[in-house]
């Protein structure tokens, strides 16, 4: 890849919880020439994972509700419905992240895991890429408030029959990229998950 992408100049913004750089920099074209000059700033978020917790035998899943503030502008207010995640640590694999976020988020263990895909959130503009899973869990045990305080967490858990997370992604009321995802890939391998995971898929 360095042969296709020069990096002329890197800047550092700001450096805080997250970092925003500036590069100066061009690429190969497709017709094998190269690029202007290009000017990109680019918020370096790191990578993340995230899980839906689902209960194949109440076939329900697991969401929960929080404050975002790039949300702000939301006709609904910036609290979301989304699942489960976290950021990736560096000595944290995607798998350990999503066992961790599920118990301070949620209180709900994960038995198993299912991979779902990895993705890029915004290549345009961040760096950040999430690994997705689908969780083995008992719903029954999933509510309250959670998070942790001293990140300013205030999480809300419940509980949502399979069909009636579909309809909110539908009508829009799940409006979160992960979320959106992970139910559109539970909606094709729902049967399939069921059945590995001890319920019989239904008539």
């Amino acid at each position: 890849m360095e042969k296709d992408v020069e990096i002329l100049e890197k800047t550092v913004c700001y450096a805080g919880f997250f970092r925003m750089e500036h590069y100066r920099l061009r690429h190969r074209l497709f017709d094998g020439g190269w690029s202007p000059v290009l000017s990109r700033e680019l918020f370096e978020r790191g990578d993340a994972a995230a899980v839906l917790p689902y209960d194949p035998d109440l076939d329900q899943v697991v969401l929960i509700e929080q404050f975002r503030v790039g949300a702000l502008s939301a006709l609904d207010g910036p609290w979301l419905l989304e699942i489960v995640a976290g950021v990736v640590d560096h000595d944290e694999t995607a798998e350990q992240v999503v066992q961790r976020e599920a118990l301070e988020e949620a209180n709900c263990p994960v038995h198993a895991l299912i991979p779902v895909c990895e993705y890029w959130v915004s290549p345009g503009g961040t760096s950040e890429r999430i690994s997705l899973f689908c969780g083995k869990v008992d719903a029954s045990c999933a509510d309250g408030i959670h998070g942790l305080a001293d990140e300013g967490e205030d999480i809300r858990v419940f509980t949502m029959p399979f069909v009636d997370a579909m309809h909110g992604v539908q009508t829009g009321k799940i409006n979160s990229a992960s979320a959106i995802i992970a139910l559109q890939w539970l909606a094709l391998n729902r049967d399939d998950m069921r059945s590995r995971w001890g319920h019989p898929a239904d008539p």
